[in-house]
């Protein structure tokens, strides 16, 4: 056809692909700490990262990324990550992660390694615990007053049915109201076999226990198992012999013991009544 556009001309050439940047509101809390340091609107609008302008190709330098990356709160660091391949290398960085999660708390140091990374994305204050070692005087009511904390959290923390499980263990651990104390504290990242739970534990009076392992707490010593026998016989109200029977067909596991005490009892009574 003529020169108006006919079946003989050439179809134009397609457009070429859009390039891919990251989503704005993945990159909204990089811009957020941009124009914080910037002292104007304008110095802000032209600091604002944007695949549009000249500071987005500055995103592809690792150096400049931990720079920008490690003001991040975990959970923004943590969206980062879902970037590309380079931003997830420098957000999944383990130094990284650990500045992160002592930040917010002006921690002065972290020791041990956690079981899993995702340890270090939750840096809530129930996440820290202090550990109080045991002696006879002590009791749940005492150490939440103590600490000033709630009885109930002390149970639910350390796993405790009763009060009377106090007196098994040589350790409880407390949950931290005073975020306060945190400050410029060490913490040790330990698992917990009671409280069957891994935190980050302070110790008040400058470090781990000798006698206690850092990632361990169950009762191996001979004191720690008349503990253990002596908490039993209160709680199922029996003499030395059955507490320690109930203990030996459960493998050593008050709970278990317990467990098998309180079925014991309600088939006797069933019976009784039949």
């Amino acid at each position: 056809m003529g020169c108006c556009g006919g079946d003989d001309d050439e179809a134009p050439p397609p457009p070429p692909p859009p390039v891919l940047s990251p989503p704005s509101e993945l990159l909204e809390p990089l811009n957020s700490i941009l124009h914080q340091s910037s002292p104007s609107a304008a110095a802000a609008a032209a600091t604002t990262i944007s695949p549009m302008n000249s500071n987005f190709s500055a995103l592809l330098c690792k150096d400049t990324l931990r720079t920008i990356l490690g003001k991040l709160p975990l959970t923004d660091l943590a969206t980062s990550a879902c970037v590309c391949r380079l931003w997830r290398s420098v957000a999944s960085d383990g130094e990284m992660q650990i500045r992160a999660f002592m930040t917010p708390w002006k921690l002065g140091n972290v020791i041990g390694k956690p079981s899993s990374g995702v340890f270090w994305r939750d840096n809530s204050l129930s996440k820290f615990a202090i550990s109080h070692r045991v002696s006879r005087a002590d009791s749940i009511a005492s150490l939440a007053v103590k600490y000033s904390v709630q009885v109930m959290n002390i149970k639910r923390l350390n796993n405790m049915m009763s009060d009377h499980g106090i007196y098994s263990r040589e350790r409880l651990l407390i949950p931290v109201s005073k975020p306060e104390i945190l400050v410029n504290s060490t913490c040790y990242i330990e698992v917990d076999t009671h409280a069957k739970r891994e935190v980050a534990v302070l110790y008040l009076d400058g470090g781990p226990h000798g006698n206690l392992a850092p990632l361990s707490n169950s009762p191996t010593t001979e004191r720690g198992k008349r503990r253990v026998i002596e908490s039993l016989k209160r709680s199922m109200n029996v003499d030395d012999g059955t507490a320690q029977y109930y203990l030996a067909i459960s493998n050593g596991d008050p709970r278990a013991a317990l467990s098998r005490f309180s079925e014991d009892v309600t088939w006797e009574r069933q019976v009784s009544f039949t």
